[in-house]
This record gives structure tokens, C-alpha cells and sequence, in this order.
């Protein structure tokens, strides 16, 4: 598949991508737009916020492509494409039989699971097994099945994130039963981390073998579209420690795994910012993602100490309409990132932004 029907500049798109993931460009900046959108305001009227069941899949396809159809005009650099919100972190514990919940976000559209720790003793994790007929699994391959059947060559199917690591054993036994045990039985530890290497090898060549490359690159909700079969991970437990316990448990799990397919992103939330420069060093990285939180200042108030830390590693992050166009007026806006900017009128003020995004030069 190597062109989209609701992304009329495809080709355009894909090669400024390609300059910023493969290259690693500096002197362009790249942009993705958020305009309003009415298939966003129909689910806010018609949802609650808040716990909820698993919706029917195919309901949930048919929103993606309405909400993606509407943008089709929208000639930024973001390629649409669908996340399987309800398989999100649920799915690792829910193949094991763990109870798993399911949470509605409004201002997202997403429907996203989480599951219960359900292991008293991790060493219970070695007496399991992934069986693949399982419910939860027939669950992931019926969704992925359905999506891509509908999305068809209108739009791309995101990659799912990782649960790996420490991000897995929490799944099963908790944050804090995690970190002690790791104190008290490394070794044991150090098994589930092969545990979760294999089980991720798993789902994610299952993801690959139904799910269509676009242009021999992997769709993204994080950061648009990247060449080659990608993987997204977090390294979320290692946010509450400091950067030589991230070295001593996060950094290998990591770099096995992008090492098994084409390489991987991984997003780092405001509190984990001084992982910053451990983590730009990780082997086969693509780009990090930069969430921002409140209580922390936002990714772009603090850029120029952010590309001290990364140098030339593309990130992606969120700015504000305003702070966008002033970094425009005033030509300081650093090259080699994508910028997420919100608040834009509509659709047709995101094109001439966009002209003015194209022939910026760093």
C-alpha cells in the first residue's frame, strides 16, 4: 500500500517523514494539525466519560473512518490512522484470564483497556502460557481483521504499544511488588522479562503478518508514520527512579525488542524528562515522543534544554496555536521536530499554516 484515499498528499507526507525518521533532518520542522472535528463532538454527546464496556469493534471502526474521512483535505504531516485503543494494556493481562476494564475518553474518542495485577507470587507467571485461542486473543486478531478490512486503502492501522519489562511484571503483580521483588529475586525478575520478550515477539509479528505496511513503513499515533516495521514502547517504571536504575533494568529489555523488528519509539511523560539523554542513546530508537503533564512546564517552554539532551534524535511533542505562530514570526522554532499544534480554526487555515511550515528553513 503506498498511497491513502483520505490523505490526498500521501506521497509528500511520506517522503517529509522519511527525511525526518531516516535522515534525521534538521533544517525542516514538520507539523501535525488538530482542527475540530464533528465526529469528535458526536461522541462527546453521545458517550460518558469515564468506566465502560467493550464496545463492538465494528462500531468502532466505522467512527475511525468518519472522523478520518472528514480530514481527508487536511495537507499536514500526519498520515490518519486507527489505534486499537481497547486492546491497549488490557491485552496482556486479559489473554492470562485478569479482569480487564475498559475506560471512554471524550476529548479522544478512545476506548482504552487496562487489566488488574492477578498474580499473588511472580513465579506463578512461569506455569502460564499464550494460547492463541484464547478469548482475549481471538478478541485482538478479530479487531485487527475488522480494521483493516474497513480502514482497506482510505487509512493506515497504528502499531500497538509494548508491554514489556517492568511496564509487563506490573501487569501482573504491581508497581511496588515489582520493584521490591526485583531487590529481593532478580533472577526471577530477569525470567519475566524473557517471558514478556517472547510474548511481545508474539502479538507483534501477529500485528505485522494482518496489518499492511503504507510504503514499507509502520503507522503511527505518535508520531505519524515511520519506514520499516516500528514498535512502540513506554519506559514509564523507570520515571519514579533515577537514570542508573533505568540503565541496570529498562535499557536491555528495550533494545532486544527493537532489535527484533525495524527499531521503536517510545514516549516519555514530563516526569520522566531526565531519562532524556539515557534514553536518545538506545539502540535502533526512531524518535521519542514527549507527553506533557500539568505541574511540569510544557515540552516546548524548555526546547532548547530538550535538544541539548536528545541532539539530533526527531521528537514529537504539543504546542499551542500561538506559541507555534509566534515561533514562526520570530524564525526560532528548532528543526527535526514534529510539532503537534492545537487550537487550529479549521481545516483551511491548517493548509496555509502549512505553507508556511514547508518553506521554514532552521
Amino acid at each position: 500500500m503506498e498511497k491513502l484515499a483520505y490523505k490526498l498528499n500521501t506521497s509528500d507526507t511520506l517522503n517529509r517523514l522519511g527525511s525526518l525518521y531516516e535522515d534525521r533532518d534538521q533544517s525542516k520542522i514538520f507539523a501535525i494539525l488538530n482542527v475540530p472535528n464533528k465526529n469528535f463532538m458526536d461522541f462527546q454527546k453521545n458517550n460518558k466519560a469515564g468506566i465502560c464496556a467493550y464496545p463492538n469493534p465494528k462500531k468502532r471502526i466505522v467512527f475511525w473512518d468518519k472522523v478520518f474521512k472528514e480530514r481527508t483535505p487536511l495537507l499536514d504531516d500526519c498520515i490518519p490512522c486507527a489505534y486499537l485503543s481497547e486492546m491497549d494494556q488490557g491485552l496482556y493481562g486479559g489473554i492470562f484470564g485478569a479482569d480487564v476494564r475498559f475506560l471512554c475518553f471524550l476529548e479522544t474518542g478512545w476506548i482504552s483497556s487496562m487489566s488488574s495485577p492477578f498474580l499473588d507470587d511472580l513465579e506463578e507467571l512461569f506455569q502460564l502460557e499464550l494460547k492463541k485461542d484464547s478469548e482475549w486473543y481471538k478478541r485482538y486478531v478479530n479487531q485487527l481483521n475488522i480494521f483493516v478490512e474497513k480502514a482497506s486503502d482510505n487509512f493506515g492501522i497504528s502499531n500497538l504499544i509494548v508491554l514489556d519489562g517492568f511496564n509487563f511484571i506490573f501487569d501482573l503483580i504491581g508497581a511496588t511488588n515489582t520493584y521490591i521483588t526485583a531487590m529481593e529475586e532478580p533472577e526471577v525478575v530477569r525470567r519475566a522479562i524473557d517471558f514478556a520478550f517472547d510474548l511481545n515477539v508474539e502479538i507483534h509479528n501477529d500485528f505485522f503478518n494482518i496489518v499492511p505496511l503504507l510504503d514499507n513503513g509502520t503507522c503511527s499515533i505518535e508520531v505519524s508514520w515511520v519506514p520499516g516495521k516500528i514498535i512502540t514502547e513506554s519506559v514509564d517504571p523507570f520515571h519514579m527512579t533515577n537514570v542508573d536504575y533505568f540503565e541496570e533494568w529498562g535499557r536491555e529489555p528495550v533494545e532486544r525488542l527493537f532489535a527484533e523488528f525495524d527499531g521503536g519509539i517510545i514516549h516519555i511523560h514530563s516526569n520522566g524528562r531526565h531519562l532524556l539523554e539515557s534514553v536518545s542513546t538506545i539502540k535502533g530508537l526512531k524518535a521519542i515522543n514527549l507527553f506533557d503533564e500539568k505541574g511540569y512546564p510544557t515540552s516546548f517552554s524548555i526546547l532548547d534544554k530538550i535538544k541539548k539532551q536528545i541532539k539530533s534524535t526527531p521528537i514529537s511533542l504539543e504546542v499551542s496555536l500561538s506559541d507555534f505562530n509566534e515561533g514562526l514570526d520570530r524564525h526560532t522554532l528548532p528543526g527535526g521536530i514534529l510539532y503537534k499544534v492545537n487550537q487550529v480554526k479549521d481545516i483551511d487555515s491548517a493548509n496555509r499554516l502549512m505553507e508556511r511550515v514547508r518553506s521554514y528553513r532552521a
